[in-house]
């Protein structure tokens, strides 16, 4: 799929050499190129790439795209070819690059009820395992940013739970946007409501948190219970498509909300935060009175449970943050027109890859009930590095210069150095823990990414034992970086 942006300056559903070069040629497509919906006409409409439509159109086929998300080309393209922009066979290739896949698929092979999945419907999506998947994926993606001790909860010593915040009785905010119908839905107070008895106040009438006039009740609520937990965040209204956010603090009142409840309840503060992306609560990480925070992104159907399985120790949580969370203040340093990763002077950068600066919480943070330990096993000392040595008859000396060799120089597929590392679980639960395996380029190394995830693994580790992790790292893949001229080297 090709979409709204542009490389270079041009748009990708207008590039040849990235859909038919790059697309087709170089990683060998057997199938079609669609765009993103609408996104050929906003090549017209709104970045005027073309002055007529039909040239739109035109350049849309001709760089490769085959089928339209859209009216745009059911529009244009027949004017196109009317006009000598485009030629029937042309048009022909893109059709044919579509059927092909249909025809794969089995969609010209007679009635649909015959064929091998044509009885599936409406009763095959809503089944136990289905339900159960939905449950684990809920489960296994919730982080747990910050604990001093509070959690897990306790059924025999928190049998009242004050449950406050706008989110803490929601059901479609917990499946976010592009998402298929739901089953059913566990919302976090039904969730909780299944282990203690629960109070329930909103606070807010909506995450929009306009005004404080309910927090008196909500002050109530904590006050007389045995711990608070509250659920605040975003949904749709806030972050969606066409709905950039100016700022990563909590909306409204709701950071007012927060610290206020901190301050009434007779008993432990949980902060739950749903979202899609990061938000600034450096006021809760700092806060004693706030104990725990989770971040639940958007947990979908099952999210109630899945929450309430963690907040009372049934799950012990082990996700990791996708991205960093940065303070307020970097939203001031980083212009929305300006997607550059790469730092400069009185610009940041973006993402851990080359950010330095504070942060709220690092990309690939989180925490568990339980304590790791992970230890390097066994790892190669050196790896040695062959040159084709046709490249020295022909003075080719670029392929070593700067201290680093030219990936297309070596034979990539004998590079690998295969790690070999022990996680123990240290702690008295079961736990599941996530290894992030890094590189970090040489000082010498100027253009790089400061580092960066080059494998992940995901491991189950009960109390007390120990589990070994085998990790093969590519050097041309894992190991190389991009200089200023494009060239690709691995450092030495």
């Amino acid at each position: 799929m090709c979409s709204y942006n542009q490389v270079n300056g041009k748009p990708t559903c207008a590039d040849p050499d990235l859909l038919k070069g790059t697309i087709r040629g170089q990683w060998h497509l057997n199938g079609y190129i669609v765009s993103d919906c609408d996104s050929v006409g906003v090549m017209y409409d709104t970045q005027h790439f073309t002055v007529t439509p039909e040239e739109s159109a035109a350049a849309t086929i001709k760089a490769g795209l085959d089928l339209d998300c859209g009216p745009f080309l059911a529009i244009y393209t027949d004017l196109a070819i009317r006009r000598g922009l485009l030629t029937v066979t042309d048009v022909d290739m893109a059709l044919a690059n579509t059927v092909t896949v249909q025809m794969r698929l089995g969609m010209f092979d007679g009635e649909p009820s015959a064929q091998p999945y044509g009885h599936l419907g409406p009763r095959h999506v809503c089944t136990p395992d289905h339900k159960q998947l939905a449950l684990e994926a809920a489960r296994q993606g919730i982080v747990l940013l910050k604990n001093s001790g509070s959690l897990p909860l306790s059924t025999s010593r928190h049998r009242t739970v004050a449950v406050i915040g706008p989110n803490s009785d929601v059901t479609e905010t917990m499946i976010g946007n592009y998402a298929g119908v739901a089953c059913d839905y566990t919302s976090p107070l039904k969730g909780i409501s299944r282990y203690v008895r629960t109070v329930h106040q909103a606070g807010c009438s909506n995450v929009a948190c306009k005004a404080n006039n309910l927090f008196g009740f909500a002050e109530v609520a904590a006050r007389h219970a045995d711990a608070t937990v509250l659920i605040m965040g975003l949904d749709q209204s806030i972050e969606a498509e066409f709905k950039d956010r100016a700022g990563l603090l909590l909306p409204g009142y709701q950071q007012e909300l927060v610290t206020r409840v901190a301050q009434a309840s007779k008993g432990p503060t949980i902060l739950v935060l749903m979202s899609g992306g990061p938000i600034d609560v450096s006021f809760a990480k700092y806060d004693r009175r706030v104990s725990a925070i989770l971040w639940a992104g958007y947990p979908g159907q099952a999210g109630g449970t899945a929450i309430a399985d963690v907040l009372f120790g049934t799950t012990n949580p082990g996700g990791k943050l996708p991205m960093t969370w940065y303070p307020q203040s970097y939203v001031a340093k980083v212009p929305m027109t300006n997607m550059g990763m790469r730092p400069s002077r009185g610009y940041p950068g973006r993402t851990y890859r080359f950010y330095k600066g504070p942060v709220v919480f690092p990309f690939g943070h989180g925490l568990s009930y339980t304590n790791f330990k992970q230890s390097l096993a066994l790892a190669p000392t050196d790896l040695s590095v062959l040159i084709n040595t046709n490249l020295f008859a022909t003075k080719n000396y670029s392929t070593l210069s700067s201290k680093a060799i030219r990936v297309k120089h070596t034979n990539c597929d004998s590079l690998s150095l295969p790690l070999h590392i022990d996680v123990e679980n240290i702690g008295n639960m079961d736990g599941t823990h996530t290894l992030l395996l890094f590189s970090e380029p040489p000082a010498a190394v100027k253009w790089s990414p400061n580092k960066q995830l080059i494998s992940f693994h995901r491991v189950h580790v009960i109390a007390g034992s120990k589990q070994r992790v085998k990790i093969n790292v590519h050097a041309c893949k894992h190991l190389s970086v991009v200089d200023e001229f494009g060239i690709r080297r691995i450092p030495m």
